[in-house]
């Protein structure tokens, strides 16, 4: 399994919100349908950042995602940091091993 992580930051909790609303009504759906992603969960950080994290069932997959349908889904996501207002990292890797039914 591969992992897949975008953070954001927020000039305000009404961005946050804002921003909770986009994911929620469709973003994390649509990178797991268009980008064949396993899973998605979005995570409200106890520091107020704001964490949406997938599963891929390998990294080709990922790739495949992030040349294809993830373009247009960060050009959708653009607004808000055309706006300055959040401020995204990114960060990828290989799930070694864990407990559950989406790690085994």
């Amino acid at each position: 399994m591969f992992t897949y992580v975008v953070t954001a930051e927020f000039a305000n909790d009404e961005v946050r919100q804002e921003y909770l609303a986009w994911m929620r009504d469709g973003h994390v759906a649509k990178v797991v349908e268009l980008g064949a992603a396993v899973s998605g969960q979005v995570a409200l950080l106890d520091d107020g950042r704001v964490e949406g994290r997938y599963l891929f069932p390998d990294r080709k997959t990922f790739a495949a995602y992030e040349s294809g349908p993830a373009v247009a889904l960060r050009a959708d996501g653009a607004r808000f940091t055309e706006s300055g207002k959040v401020v995204f990292s990114r960060c990828t890797g290989e799930i070694l091993f864990g407990t559950g039914e989406l790690t085994e």
